[in-house]
Formats: structure tokens, C-alpha cells, sequence
């Protein structure tokens, strides 16, 4: 990790239940970034949502800062964060890790949701299912696309985004 300079702008995105936000919240610990949960700037407590337009302004806010880290995916915005972001974490997990991880946080308080899931909702699970064949070309596509100064690292397990963590406290 020594070689690589610490990132100040960092998006960290994949499936859903991968665990993008619990890596975030420790990178977050580790470096001492503010960290923007785009789900909470999305969801309403109720369950709600609110405008794109909303949403892009609070977005917009966060982007202008020197130093953050933003989970999510968010398609639509993607490219707007790379432009910025001078680090990206990609989660490439399994689906079934990724259903294990949504059905764990099931009962439980977050600081990325607004409120706290009483099931498991099919749709999310269905949303999840489709992910490698829907979402993830898309994010792969843009990822590529990215300014040739924002560094891409790739997890494909937990056990790897506890080593970079581990790494990055050594150093």
C-alpha cells in the first residue's frame, strides 16, 4: 500500500449486500474522511425518495468538498463521481454473498438506510438476482472510463477488502 498515495476522494460501489458500506465506514475510520451514504441522500424516512433534482444538488454539495468517501452505486451519477473521486473501491462478489449480506442487515439499525428493515423485500432480492446481468456491465463499462487519475482497486471477497484494510493500518 506505501506505493500508492491516500486517497481523499473515494467512491466505493457494487451489489447490493456486498458490504460497500461497512468497507466504507472503515476506510472512513482508518483515514478520517467524511463519509456520504448516497441512500441517505436518496431515501426519505418514510420510505420515500426524494427528486433527482433534489438529489443531484445534494450530491453536487458533497462533490465540491476536498475529501470524502461516497458509498453507492447509483448509475446515473456514476461518471460525475469518477470525474472527482481519485479512488474507487469496485465489490465484485457473488450473488449469493451478496443475498447473505442483504438478509444480515434485516432487523438491524444502519447509518446507510433511513430506517430499518423488517424483511426481506422480493423485489430487492429479485434487484440483487439480476445485478450481474443488469448492473454490473454498466458499472464495469463506466469504471473503465475513468480519469486516468482515480486508481481502481477490485474486491471479489471480504477477505480482500479486510486485507487492504489491514495493509493500510501497517503502513
Amino acid at each position: 500500500m506505501s506505493e500508492n498515495p491516500t486517497p481523499n476522494r473515494v467512491l466505493v460501489a457494487g451489489c447490493p449486500g456486498a458490504g460497500k458500506s461497512t468497507f466504507a465506514r472503515r476506510l472512513c475510520d482508518r483515514l478520517g474522511l467524511p463519509l456520504v451514504h448516497l441512500d441517505m441522500i436518496w431515501h426519505k424516512p418514510d420510505g420515500t425518495h426524494v427528486t433527482h433534482e433534489e438529489f443531484d444538488r445534494s450530491l453536487d454539495a458533497e462533490l465540491a468538498r476536498d475529501r470524502w468517501v461516497i458509498d453507492g452505486n447509483y448509475l446515473r451519477t456514476l461518471e460525475r463521481r469518477l470525474a472527482r473521486a481519485d479512488t474507487a473501491f469496485l465489490f465484485d462478489l457473488p450473488t449469493a454473498t451478496c443475498l447473505a449480506g442483504a438478509a444480515a442487515r434485516i432487523g438491524h439499525p444502519r447509518e446507510d438506510l433511513p430506517w430499518v428493515e423488517s424483511e426481506l423485500d422480493p423485489e430487492f432480492v429479485d434487484y440483487i438476482r439480476r445485478f450481474p446481468v443488469e448492473q454490473r456491465p454498466q458499472l464495469l463499462e463506466t469504471l473503465g472510463t475513468r480519469p486516468a487519475g482515480c486508481r481502481l482497486v477490485t474486491f471479489r471477497s471480504h477477505a480482500e477488502a479486510d486485507d487492504y484494510l489491514e495493509r493500510m493500518r501497517q503502513d
